[in-house]
């Protein structure tokens, strides 16, 4: 058997599980019961196979803070970007950067942290823009 899957260390798998639940469309595929600092939580998010298990540093399991996030993120093309980024600040999550349309690149995109310290960024895309139409866009914004 091959593949990929994104491991994510949270101080406790089952509230984050429930949380990344409310923002979008996951599908479970294995999640135990156990005392925390002991759970992990299998779910696919728009087939993308994401693991979480609980911070445990007995096992070197141990979790971003919200005052120290890591450099590295989960980027997640939605279908309306507007109603996934409220959900996620109605849910407690702060906010990086707001909806932003970039209308000559065809998407709109936001960055928000949640409270178990990972930075999610959201985009949509309204229009296919080729690689070659970004890097042109690119060089004539930066020359301006």
């Amino acid at each position: 058997m091959t593949g990929v899957e994104i491991d994510l260390v949270v101080t406790d798998s089952l509230k984050a599980l429930e949380l990344y639940e409310k923002i979008f469309e996951t599908e479970r595929i294995e999640v135990s019961n156990l005392p925390r600092g002991e759970n992990e939580a299998v779910f696919t998010l728009y087939g993308v196979q994401f693991h979480m298990l609980d911070e445990n540093p007995q096992f070197h399991l141990i979790a971003p803070k919200p005052d120290d996030p890591k450099t590295s993120w989960v980027n997640v093309t939605v279908p309306d970007i507007k109603e996934t980024y409220n959900k996620a600040m109605d849910l407690g999550c702060t906010e990086i950067q707001p909806v932003t349309e970039l209308a000559d690149y065809g998407v709109s995109n936001a960055i928000f942290m949640d409270p178990f310290g990972y930075v999610w960024m959201l985009h949509q895309v309204y229009k296919e823009v080729s690689h070659e139409e970004r890097l042109q866009l690119w060089e004539e914004k930066r020359e301006n």
